[in-house]
């Protein structure tokens, strides 16, 4: 049986995933600003699957 507050990829994607940020002036922004402070990770990129 899942979880009833199990959160979901697909979900997370589309509200702070990388292509989300880039589709907005502020969330190009937000890139923009943790290009600048080095940040090895820009956006949330999903794990593949074993």
């Amino acid at each position: 049986m899942r979880r009833t507050l199990e959160g979901t990829k697909v979900k997370r994607q589309r509200v702070s995933g990388f292509r989300a940020r880039m589709a907005t002036a502020g969330g190009q922004e937000v890139i923009n600003r943790r290009r600048a402070k080095g940040r090895h990770t820009l956006g949330i990129v999903a794990k593949k699957r074993a």
